[in-house]
């Protein structure tokens, strides 16, 4: 293994078999070094090979700014949100995710601080990427020495769910205030409050999310079973007519008209809050 180029001291580019850029790091291994040398393997800590040639520019310019602990954490990072979520997240995660985490810890050494209004929609709505987050602060924590304010673990939420969608950070936001609006419509129409820890609620936010999602992208569906959306209406009259609120607030508010497919399944989804939470509310 051969070095093809040198960001710093402690970063350098090779080549892989087919010649593509593969990310080398290790504390020193471009000491002294020039292109063409052989690379001193037991310097090697961290070994990177985006499936993206496109990124590796930008991600070679990111690691050869940042310190060499920052990367080490933003991967330890990464690796346990993709174990916990039983995903691959996107490339793009590496560059983001490290960015936002050297800054955010160039802002507390330096007494600035950002709130984040998304905060307690991101804990309610994010629940289990939240609490890679908050794993994240701990690591910073113990690893860096720097306390970051959970605000930032909202943030750093964002940045998940936007390596888990592909999708830009401006339209996540939106997405999460639609998906509020949404669950605010549900809860006063029905005047119930959500059992947060139940399947059926954790269902609904999971559809709500990837709903928002197509939604902001333009990409809708349309219905397959015409005769199953009637029988829906009639069975379920209560949550249809509770589904069409919410399709007069996108309308109005997003411009977007709810297809028959999205209307089917967002009555499905509501008829079954609303029967899990009017049996507890029976026995209770």
């Amino acid at each position: 293994m051969r070095i093809h180029k040198i960001l710093n001291n402690n970063v350098l580019v090779t080549l892989d078999s087919v010649g593509n850029e593969k990310i080398i790091t290790g504390r020193g291994i471009g000491f002294k070094k020039k292109i063409g040398d052989v690379v001193d393997k037991s310097l090697i800590e961290k070994q990177f090979s985006l499936t993206s040639q496109e990124l590796l520019p930008k991600f070679s310019e990111l690691l050869s700014e940042i310190p060499l602990e920052v990367i080490t954490v933003s991967e330890i990072i990464i690796n346990y949100a993709t174990t916990s979520l039983g995903q691959k997240l996107q490339d793009s995660i590496y560059i983001s995710l490290t960015d936002h985490i050297h800054y955010a810890i160039e802002r507390q050494k330096q007494g600035f601080f950002i709130p984040n209004s998304f905060l307690w929609e991101t804990k309610k709505l994010y629940a289990k990427e939240f609490k890679i987050a908050e794993y994240a602060l701990e690591i910073i924590n113990e690893r860096l020495g720097i306390k970051l304010p959970e605000d930032e673990a909202g943030f750093i939420t964002f940045h998940i769910i936007n390596a888990q969608l592909n999708d830009s950070m401006s339209n996540i936001i939106t997405m999460t205030k639609i998906m509020r609006e949404i669950l605010h419509i549900v809860k006063y129409y029905f005047k119930f409050e959500y059992d947060e820890e139940s399947l059926t609620y954790q269902r609904f936010i999971v559809h709500l999310k990837f709903f928002a999602h197509r939604m902001l992208n333009n990409n809708v569906t349309k219905c397959r079973d015409i005769a199953l959306l009637e029988i829906i209406k009639h069975q379920y009259q209560q949550a249809f007519l509770c589904t069409q609120r919410v399709a007069k607030h996108l309308e109005q508010h997003y411009d977007h008209t709810l297809t028959e497919d999205e209307t089917l399944y967002l009555t499905i989804h509501i008829e079954r809050l609303r029967n899990e939470l009017q049996q507890i509310a029976e026995t209770g």
